[in-house]
């Protein structure tokens, strides 16, 4: 399920992908609507538009971030940890997935300082 990222086409991926129950999101940066970094300098600002991007990427995908049991957050800067945690907290508090999270060396565009990917399982309505 393509999301519209400028990137998809040009590497050849989508936003997300369901088999079954299961829902992969891939890496989701913090891509702004008109194409460029949403929350440039900003962690928090930067997690908060990637958990939007993932949300609607879920629900495209017929799931929920209640149905989340894994996420990833990659950091360029690992000192950014507790900011990105607590906006990961407004998210998930409740839901509670397995989580990690990374610094990596760095993303295809300098700007962005996080990215998150993860995973779903469907459940059945009640």
């Amino acid at each position: 399920m393509p999301s519209g990222s400028p990137y998809e086409p040009v590497i050849g991926f989508s936003r997300a992908a369901r088999v079954g129950d299961i829902v992969a999101v891939s890496g989701t940066a913090p891509i702004a609507p008109d194409g460029g970094t949403d929350g440039v300098g900003n962690a928090a600002a930067q997690m908060r538009r990637c958990l939007e991007i993932v949300r609607q990427a879920l629900e495209s995908a017929g799931a929920s971030l209640e149905d989340v049991i894994r996420t990833r957050t990659y950091l360029a800067r690992i000192e950014d940890w507790k900011a990105v945690g607590e906006v990961h907290g407004e998210y998930f508090r409740t839901i509670r997935p397995a989580s990690t999270m990374v610094q990596v060396v760095r993303f295809i565009d300098p700007q962005w300082l996080v990215e998150v990917e993860v995973d779903a399982v469907v459940r059945p309505s009640p």
